[in-house]
This record gives structure tokens, C-alpha cells and sequence, in this order.
């Protein structure tokens, strides 16, 4: 099986998963109009300094892009069951072309939940210039990274009859600590640990609009050494699972 083949069948597969457009792309949706609509006209959410429409459109976003990437772990966890897994290896498929095509297939959903959010922002009336969309978008591609490997991860090492409620738990974790859901403070313990963890970043791309650059070197730190300490762990977890064959 070549990386083109494997590519297409992993997209395939993703799209054919009603369980994960609902709450990947049609569960962010409909709590952002929740939440977002009644508070449209707010300027300045939890003193934020953003708007309440842009602040949870991106905290949204967030959450749908996470389930986006982490599921990639359920998929590994139903192969490995069926031992599609071990199919593979015996396949000229490399390591290095599996995990690209696990994280581009993740990345291929985030972006459509992340541009899901988006329209559904402008029609509560977030406005920005085309340089701040691309500069916040990129930032959360780039915070996603960690995420892309926690899914593989998971995946290697979590059962399939388990791996469902680990993603949900995880996702709903990272959201809280990251702000999905309400702006945190500038100061205190929640803030202090929220900074070290890579969904509050993620989060942050918001304040793009405010102007100038969201992360300084303790964002980008956080996230390099996450997604870092992620990616060696899933190398890991696979070829644990490559030597178990």
C-alpha cells in the first residue's frame, strides 16, 4: 500500500464517521450559538479585551480542532483490534509515512471545523483583516501539533472499548484548562497552570486581533516541548506495537 492509497482510505474512513461530525463539528456549533448569540454585542469578554463572538469562536474552534486530531487515536485503536495494524507492517509503508498520513488526515478535519467556526463568527459579526485571519489560523495549526501526537499516542496504547470516553475526557480537560469555555484571568493559580499547557495558545490565538504577535517565548516553549515530548512517546508506543507482532 503506498502513502496516496493510504491517504485516501484514512479520509474516507474520517468522513464516513457520523459519531465524530457530531461532535467534532456540529456540538462546537451549536454551543457557540448558545453562548456567542446572546452576547454578541459584548465587546470585552471576562476582560479579555475580545469580543464575545471572536473570544468563543476561537475557543470553539479549538475544541472541535482537539476532537479533530485526537481521533485520530480511535481509528489506530479499531485498526490495531482488527488487526489491520499488523497488516500494514508487512506493507512497503514506512513509520514515517504512517504518522504523516494520521496527522495530515487529523489536520484535513481540524481545518474544516476551524473554518466551520469562522463562518459561523462573521455571522455574528467578527470582522477582521485577512492578515490577522491567517496569522490566528496559523497559530492554531501550529498548537494543534502536540494534540496530532497525543492522538497517536493514545492510540497505541489505549483498547478500542476505551479509547472513546480517554478522547472525550482529554479534550474536555485541555478545553477547560485552555479557556474554551470562559476567558481565564490574567492572574492566579488557574492562570499559572493553565499558561503550561498547549489549549491555552491555542485559545490565545484570539488576541491576533488586539494586535501584534499572541505568543512570547513562554508559548511557543510550551508548545515545542509538548509536542517534542508527545511525538518521541507515540514513537515509542509504536514500536512497542511493531515488536508485540
Amino acid at each position: 500500500m503506498n502513502v496516496a492509497v493510504y491517504t485516501r482510505y484514512e479520509l474516507l474512513r474520517a468522513f464516513r464517521n457520523i459519531r465524530f461530525f457530531i461532535f467534532s463539528f456540529g456540538f462546537p456549533l451549536v454551543i457557540y450559538f448558545l453562548i456567542a448569540l446572546p452576547n454578541r454585542h459584548v465587546e470585552d469578554i471576562g476582560g479579555s479585551g475580545v469580543s464575545a463572538p471572536l473570544y468563543f469562536m476561537i475557543g470553539l474552534a479549538a475544541f472541535g480542532a482537539m476532537t479533530a486530531v485526537l481521533a485520530s487515536g480511535g481509528r489506530i485503536a479499531a485498526e490495531r483490534a482488527a488487526g489491520w495494524s499488523r497488516q500494514l507492517r508487512i506493507t512497503p509503508l514506512s513509520p514515517r509515512a504512517y504518522f504523516r498520513t494520521k496527522i495530515l488526515t487529523g489536520y484535513v478535519l481540524a481545518i474544516l471545523s476551524i473554518l466551520l467556526m469562522y463562518l459561523s463568527g462573521i455571522s455574528l459579526g467578527v470582522s477582521l483583516p485577512a492578515g490577522d485571519w491567517i496569522q490566528m489560523t496559523g497559530l492554531m495549526l501550529v498548537a494543534l501539533i502536540p494534540f496530532a501526537a497525543g492522538g497517536i499516542l493514545m492510540g497505541h496504547l489505549v483498547p478500542v472499548d476505551s479509547i472513546g470516553p480517554a478522547i472525550g475526557g482529554v479534550t474536555a480537560l485541555f478545553a477547560l484548562l485552555g479557556g474554551s469555555w470562559f476567558p481565564i484571568g490574567s492572574s492566579g493559580a488557574y492562570h499559572d497552570i493553565a499558561q503550561f499547557v498547549p489549549s491555552y495558545w491555542l485559545v490565545q490565538a484570539s488576541r491576533v486581533s488586539l494586535g501584534g504577535s499572541t505568543w512570547g517565548a513562554l508559548g511557543w516553549g510550551v508548545v515545542l516541548v509538548w509536542s517534542v515530548v508527545l511525538a518521541r512517546l507515540a514513537l515509542w508506543a509504536y514500536r512497542r506495537d511493531t515488536k508485540r507482532v
